[in-house]
């Protein structure tokens, strides 16, 4: 059984991200006992928020996957690190306008 101590790493992590990154976007975020060391942000609608969150984690711009989904119209940019020894996983939704021009 997954106890609440398990998920003590991803927690501190964001107080951690509270305290020296107050001013950032807030995010959608999501712990689980599926994957308790795991910390998971989603932006919505807001790539910078994205790309400002991606700075802040010090993930490496390369590392970031460009996918789509729904008929291609939503793009999704995909990142995964370990940062204060939890795993975080950065995911950013946005509408792709180079799809949505195209039907237009």
């Amino acid at each position: 059984m997954t106890t609440f101590a398990d998920l003590s790493r991803p927690l501190a992590l964001l107080r951690m991200l509270a305290v020296d990154h107050p001013d950032l976007p807030a995010p959608h975020v999501g712990m689980s006992p599926i994957c308790p060391g795991r910390l998971d942000f989603s932006i919505h609608d807001d790539l910078g928020a994205f790309e400002a969150w991606r700075e802040a984690l010090g993930i490496d711009p390369a590392a970031v996957r460009r996918n789509t989904q729904s008929g291609d119209m939503t793009m999704v940019l995909t990142a995964f690190a370990e940062v204060a020894e939890a795993k975080v996983q950065l995911i950013g939704y946005a509408p792709n306008v180079a799809a949505l021009k195209a039907v237009a």
